[in-house]
């Protein structure tokens, strides 16, 4: 295979849909050598915040010297994004040659009558390989949507389970309450490992202490009240937790200091179980950790941020930074939403702050609503909405809207941020060489 068949071949795999379940991603892995029983696994499951606490955690571990695969999902950037060890994305080379393997094993599945492999089972199985073949000291894992039934829950070495904020999502497949998809997260757990999580809602609280107290695992919570003298910023933040002072992330986004908190109690828990870390490494691991896509500023004049605020929880988040950090500023988003995803929510919760709202259509993705679509629910609340004919028009339209002290905001679906942060720097780039020979 080259990159283009390797492409052809998951796309033609996921127009099959979602089946949530161990029983294939078991049987593909046994005919693979089970490579996930030869790594260990620290498991991060949760509705948002898993990216940038596992970047926190990544990050640190690696300064420390540790081999650290990392495995996420969705990706922003490109395919082999979702494969990485300490940083660095799967080789062409490898994931070409381990995606014709991955084929030639699931064909055989398929003319054995057993099911097709999902293309998330067959990501999560060339993840494994992959990192068992490089020899990883450790791999951060982020679940794909839910826990107990996430393909990547058929790891059994799991040093730590963690929890990131828990919210109302993919609720067709989690269940219908905070309860029900707080059961589906919490599947992660394995007998004794480490249990860490940042500070939940009673109910979904009740549910994590339930289930590891069954399954005897030691639990961490991260204390709010330890989290002060927080200094907030779009480039560098800096907070004090518990004993350690002046912790410093270049994250933005107030919610990021509670993230960087949940992922500090997770190192600690690390270090009990093998895994030590300096406490020199862990400050300059937080403070080199980047995860772009997430409330991140990309330009200065005017300002622009692009952030994966997909859902109720994360729209709520991006509402709460917003008004800290852009009060009595001229606002205009850039608005991209999956039909799945509870729009009208998204909508309620941020439109206020909005002067002008332009709307998108996911590029190449078949659940995205289209801009046309979106714009007429966002009319229904505010009066100046424009549905952007492509990615590129919105971007344009955007600076013809914003002056210097303005800011401009992207959000919504991560799938299309990637590339709508690539047209913002040509298009910015353009913009500097016009006022250039204007001078």
């Amino acid at each position: 295979m080259n990159e283009t068949h390797v492409m052809e071949y998951i796309e033609q795999v996921s127009s099959l849909g979602i089946v949530p379940g161990l029983d294939s991603i078991r049987e593909l892995c046994r005919r693979l050598g089970n490579p996930q029983k030869g790594l260990k696994f620290i498991h991060v499951a949760g509705t948002n915040g898993k990216g940038s606490v596992s970047a926190y955690i990544a990050t640190v571990l690696q300064e420390a010297g540790y081999r650290v695969g990392r495995y996420i999902s969705p990706v922003i950037f490109g395919y082999r994004e979702r494969i990485q060890i300490n940083g660095r994305m799967i080789t062409k080379k490898a994931l070409c040659q381990g995606m014709d393997h991955m084929k030639s094993v699931c064909d055989e599945m398929v003319r054995e009558g057993l099911p097709q492999p999902t293309s998330f089972e067959i990501e999560t199985a060339l993840g494994f390989l992959y990192f068992l073949e490089k020899g990883c000291d450790i791999v951060v894992l982020e679940t794909g949507m839910g826990g107990l039934l996430d393909a990547t829950n058929i790891v059994e070495n799991t040093v730590a389970a963690v929890f990131t904020s828990i919210s109302m999502d993919h609720m067709k497949f989690l269940g219908k309450t905070l309860e029900e998809i707080a059961e589906q997260k919490a599947g992660v757990m394995k007998c004794g490992c480490a249990v860490v999580s940042t500070d939940q809602k009673p109910e979904i609280m009740s549910v994590i202490l339930r289930k590891a107290e069954e399954l005897s695992c030691p639990v961490t919570i991260v204390d709010q009240g330890k989290i002060c003298k927080a200094e907030y910023g779009l480039e560098r933040q800096r907070f004090d937790y518990g004993s350690r002072k002046k912790l410093e992330i270049t994250l933005a986004g107030r919610y990021q200091v509670e993230n960087a908190a949940l992922a500090v109690e997770v190192l600690d828990v690390l270090a009990q179980r093998g895994f030590p870390v300096t406490e020199d490494k862990l400050r300059r691991g937080l403070r080199e950790t980047r995860w772009p896509g997430r409330f991140t500023m990309i330009k200065k004049r005017p300002i622009f941020i692009v952030d994966g605020a997909h859902n109720e929880d994360a729209a709520k988040r991006l509402a709460e930074s917003v008004t800290f950090y852009f009060t009595n500023r001229k606002i205009i988003y850039i608005m991209g939403i999956l039909k799945d995803k509870e729009y009208e929510k998204i909508i309620a919760l941020t439109h206020a702050y909005a002067d002008h709202i332009i709307t998108v259509t996911s590029p190449g993705n078949p659940r995205a609503m289209s801009a046309y679509e979106l714009a007429l629910e966002v009319s229904k609340v505010h009066p100046k909405v424009t549905a952007a004919d492509s990615l590129e028009e919105a971007v344009e339209m955007s600076l013809l809207l914003a002056d210097s002290q303005d800011v401009i905001i992207a959000f919504g679906s991560l799938s299309f941020l990637g590339r709508l942060m690539e047209i913002a720097d040509a298009t910015f780039g353009k913009a500097a060489k016009r006022n250039g020979r204007s001078k």
